[in-house]
C-alpha cells in the first residue's frame, strides 16, 4: 500500500479507538486481551503512539526506550491518547521522504518512513478492534488490501525476528492463504518452520502440511490471535502450533 493511503488509515482508527474507548469506559474488560482493561489498552496504545513519534521526529537511528505509560484515567487519560495519536499522524505526515530512522523488522519497506507508517497503521487497528471488542457491539471493518499488507508485514516482518518463538524442531511446512473479493487471484503465502526463525516467501510452490485460510479481513484478526482462523486444511496441530507460539 502506498504511504499516503496507510496514513490516512492510521488517522481514521485511531480515531475509531478513541470513539470505542470513551463509549467503553476506562473499566470495562478488553475481551481480546483478557488481562487489560480499557484504561490499559489506551496507556499502552498511546505510549507507542509517542514513542514512535519521537523516533521519527528525531532522526535517531537507534533503539530508544519506551517510557512508562501515565498514571492518567478517565477523561484526561482519554485526551492524552488522542493528543498522542494526532502527534504521531501530525509527525508521519511532516517527515521527509528521505528520512532515516532506527527500523525494528525485515519486512519489505521502501523507506523508515513508509515502516514506521506501517507499523502503527497496524498497531492502531489491532487495538482499535480491540477497543471495539470492549464497547461491544459490531466492529469497523478491515479493508482487504490492508489486511493482506498487515499479514504480509506479520509473517515476513516480525515472525523473521530472531525473537520469533514460531518454530519446529523437525521441518514444516504452513501455507497461509488471504482471500480478496474481486482479485483475480488469492494472496498466498508459504512458511517453512524449523529450529530457526521462520522464513515466508509470497509463493505456493511447495506443498503444505497445514492451510490457513480465508477472507483476508478475518484472517487478518485471526492471525493477530483476535479471533478464530476461518478455514484450517491439513493437520491441525499445525494450527495448534501457530496459536500457542505466534503471540507477538
Amino acid at each position: 500500500m502506498e504511504t499516503a493511503e496507510l496514513l490516512e488509515t492510521l488517522d481514521r482508527e485511531g480515531t475509531l479507538l478513541a470513539a470505542a474507548a470513551a463509549a467503553a469506559g476506562p473499566d470495562a474488560k478488553v475481551p481480546t486481551c483478557p488481562e487489560w482493561q480499557v484504561r490499559d489498552l489506551l496507556r499502552h496504545t498511546g505510549t507507542v503512539h509517542r514513542w514512535a513519534a519521537g523516533l521519527i521526529a528525531g532522526g535517531h537511528t537507534a533503539p530508544r526506550p519506551v517510557d512508562d505509560p501515565p498514571e492518567l484515567d478517565g477523561a484526561e487519560l482519554l485526551a492524552w491518547y488522542r493528543d498522542g495519536h494526532r502527534l504521531l499522524v501530525d509527525t508521519l505526515a511532516a517527515a521527509p521522504a528521505d528520512l532515516e530512522c532506527w527500523t525494528f523488522h525485515p519486512a519489505p519497506s521502501p523507506s523508515p518512513l513508509a515502516f514506521w507508517t506501517r507499523r502503527q497503521a497496524h498497531e492502531t487497528t489491532v487495538h482499535r478492534y480491540d477497543a471495539e471488542a470492549a464497547r461491544g457491539g459490531t466492529p469497523s471493518p478491515v479493508e482487504p488490501g490492508f489486511a493482506v499488507d498487515g499479514i504480509d508485514e506479520l509473517l515476513r516482518g516480525f515472525h523473521a525476528r530472531s525473537r520469533s518463538r514460531l518454530r519446529s524442531e523437525e521441518p514444516r511446512v504452513l501455507r497461509v492463504r488471504a482471500e480478496v473479493a474481486g482479485a483475480e487471484t488469492d494472496a498466498v503465502w508459504t512458511v517453512r518452520l524449523t529450529a530457526e526463525p521462520p522464513v515466508t516467501v509470497r509463493t505456493a510452490d511447495e506443498a503444505a502440511e497445514t492451510e490457513l485460510s480465508g477472507p483476508a479481513d478475518q484472517l487478518y484478526l485471526a492471525l493477530w490471535n483476535r479471533t478464530a482462523v476461518p478455514e484450517v486444511s491439513g493437520d491441525p496441530s499445525l494450527a495448534a502450533l501457530w496459536q500457542e507460539r505466534s503471540g507477538i
